[in-house]
């Protein structure tokens, strides 16, 4: 009967170990979300551009400006598609959902990053 209890008592333990690593391990990381503020990011790109051209002495200079938009197109959907990788959560524009704020990551600064943005 002692046998027993014991062989009982360790499986339980077991059983409870495993459980939380199952929780821990995948059902907590695809609960997180991460939220980008692209609205944010487009805003900055455009308020950076704008002064670029305005300030131009040259059409060099303005050659320049339009230069680094095309290297942002290019940049922004690759950053979108690396984020979600990276951070190994569902990655959604802010204001899409509303998260509980224990599950969500903010990802604006880490876009911003990615495409050169400072």
């Amino acid at each position: 009967m002692n046998r027993a209890v014991s062989l009982l008592l360790v499986n339980l333990v077991v059983a409870a170990v495993m459980l939380v690593l199952y929780h821990r391990l995948w059902v907590l990381p695809a609960l997180r979300v991460g939220i980008i503020d692209l609205a944010e990011v487009y805003r900055q790109q455009e308020a950076e551009f704008t002064r670029q051209v305005t300030t131009a002495n040259s059409e060099t200079e303005r050659e320049l400006a339009l230069e680094r938009v095309k290297v942002f197109a290019q940049r922004l959907p690759q950053a979108l598609e690396e984020l979600p990788r990276e951070c190994k959560c569902l990655v959604v524009v802010k204001g899409a959902i509303s998260p509980p704020a224990d599950r969500a990551l903010d990802l604006t600064a880490a876009l911003k990053r990615k495409v050169g943005q400072p």
